[in-house]
């Protein structure tokens, strides 16, 4: 909107830099201030209008501070009125004629009434300021260790470079020279990154500081109507500076290695050893896999697979990641199982478990304290596998050696007075099945519990049979 948008900073206007001077002659000091008439008098001018018979009866009082003999802000709408009251409608400094006119229906108090409720709004959230410049004064601290490190592990990690490449001639010294401009590289990458937070960071920080300033100031030096007229700017630019997200950590850390047992291809015709280890394991492009990854029986041993990845999607290679895997069961507090974690050295971790409860159980994968992807997910524990106590057969008469009081868990009867099923009666399944539970399929589980009532004990003789 151009320069004559900008708000107006009323502490800004009427701050002179020097002291206040006497309305009346010009010369001295403001030292009171006349009530009715509203100028400011210096100590002589003070006795004359005390005795002029025009302005012996106005009262005037002595000014204890130079806010106090500041010109009172007067009404844009009213030049000739004095801003007194504030609207907690409008939220706004008001006159009494506008009180009386289109603020008549709106809540008022006068300003010093209501200056000590929104001067605390103010400092509260100049609280929140102050905090974040402490954390962002710490983090860039931080951000400055970090680029020492980083400097300081890069010289480490050349000397180390240095060290090994002597044991060999040309092809060795070649190999150094494009190590040392890999880790060159990868030490100016880092810092870039560094340098850029640390800008970012900055400017936050400036902003912060020039916002926290202008506050202090505000709240210090201005007057109750001058808090108010821009108390609504204020809130609104530290209200938008404390919702800025910032990272609390630097954005790279000083993770660089060299492993001089890895294999580094051919240099002038000669095999090679010795890398520079970069890879950092990225959390969410870590996967799971295995057939167990959902679903487990009871007190058997199962488990799956979790394969490690980096930054761009590509298996780590190696091992030594801080894996942590927790298996908690969702209806049982107490109940939880131990998993075992097995690292394979080569980017991949087998877990297994042996659940003893059975239920639904919550199971976390976390790489470096952080969920890998897919991680939490829910795992179903089914009962252990029941086997068939009974036989599996055609028919009662045929098992049990034609005994009446043989009967079976199809519920078929034969005529005659026999308990248990044959052929071709009325309820037989028309084909074998187990004389436990009535299932029709040989390699089943077993559906029935355990024997407690006497048909489970005249089945178990048959069974005998």
């Amino acid at each position: 909107g151009g320069v004559g948008q900008l708000p107006l900073d009323c502490l800004a206007g009427s701050r002179a830099g020097t002291a206040a001077g006497c309305d009346l002659c010009a010369d001295g000091a403001a030292a009171g201030r006349c009530l009715t008439c509203g100028v400011r008098l210096c100590r002589f001018c003070c006795r004359a209008h005390r005795r002029q018979k025009k302005t012996a009866s106005h009262a005037v009082t002595e000014l204890e501070n130079t806010s106090q003999a500041r010109k009172p802000l007067l009404c844009p709408s009213h030049p000739t009125e004095e801003l007194q009251l504030f609207c907690e409608q409008c939220d706004q400094p008001v006159c009494r004629d506008c009180v009386l006119g289109r603020h008549r229906q709106h809540p008022c108090d006068f300003t010093g009434n209501v200056i000590h409720r929104h001067g605390d709004a103010l400092r509260e959230l100049l609280k929140g300021s102050q905090q974040h410049m402490d954390t962002l004064e710490d983090v860039l601290s931080q951000v400055h260790e970090m680029g020492s490190a980083v400097r300081s592990r890069t010289e480490a990690v050349a000397t180390e470079i240095c060290l090994f490449a002597r044991g060999y001639v040309k092809a060795i010294e070649e190999h150094r020279d494009r190590l040392l401009k890999q880790l060159e590289d990868l030490k100016v990458q880092k810092e870039n990154l560094l340098h850029l937070q640390k800008a970012q960071l900055q400017q936050l920080l400036l902003d912060m500081r020039t916002a926290v300033e202008f506050t202090e100031h505000l709240l210090m030096s201005g007057s109750d109507v001058e808090i108010l007229i821009t108390k609504g700017l204020v809130s609104s630019r530290l209200t938008k500076l404390n919702g800025i997200d910032y990272s609390t950590h630097p954005s790279v850390d000083d993770r660089i290695q060299f492993s001089p047992n890895e294999r580094a291809g051919q240099c002038c015709g000669y095999e090679v050893f010795g890398t520079i280890l970069n890879k950092v394991v990225d959390p969410a492009r870590c996967t799971l896999h295995g057939e167990d990854l959902h679903s487990a029986c009871q007190n058997q041993l199962s488990g799956f697979t979790l394969l490690c990845k980096d930054t761009t999607g590509e298996l780590m290679g190696r091992g030594g990641e801080a894996v942590r895997v927790i298996i908690t069961h969702k209806d049982k507090r107490d109940c939880a199982v131990k998993p075992t974690v097995c690292d394979n050295g080569d980017g991949t971790y087998c877990i297994s478990y042996s659940p003893e409860e059975p239920g639904l159980y919550a199971v976390c994968v976390c790489v470096k304290g952080q969920h890998v992807q897919g991680s939490p997910f829910t795992l179903m524990v089914k009962h252990k596998f029941r086997e068939h106590q009974g036989v599996f057969h055609c028919c009662t008469f045929c098992s049990s050696g034609g005994q009446k009081a043989a009967r079976c868990a199809c519920g078929g009867t034969m005529p005659g007075g026999y308990q248990g099923c044959g052929h071709g009666h009325k309820g037989h399944p028309g084909c074998h099945h187990w004389s436990c539970c009535g299932q029709v399929k040989e390699s089943s589980e077993c559906l029935c519990g355990p024997p407690n009532d006497a048909s489970h004990k005249s089945l178990f003789r048959t069974v005998a049979l």
